[in-house]
């Protein structure tokens, strides 16, 4: 299992667009990716699900953990935190 963590960008947090475009790139994997808040001790969530990425109400300035198994676990986590770090327009 691979995983980073990542500090959100876009000015809404992991909100509306920017998490659909997250989903969007999630479903682009084979890679079993899920993403939690790591200063919650809460269990990740299911990375390709808008209701659960929504429900940790992640804001701007705020870190995430992105975990990925399987064989392009890496290549998935590269794309995903490049959608999270690059800010909106």
């Amino acid at each position: 299992m691979s995983s980073r963590t990542v500090e959100i960008a876009p000015k809404a947090g992991l909100h509306a667009r920017p998490a659909s475009k997250f989903v969007e790139v999630v479903q682009e994997y084979e890679a079993d990716i899920k993403i939690s808040d790591p200063s919650t001790e809460e269990k990740p969530v299911d990375a390709g699900s808008m209701l659960a990425i929504t429900g940790l109400g992640l804001k701007k300035g705020e870190e995430m953990e992105i975990e990925a198994e399987g064989s392009d676990a890496e290549e998935a986590i590269d794309a995903l935190e490049e959608v999270i770090t690059t800010p909106e327009e």
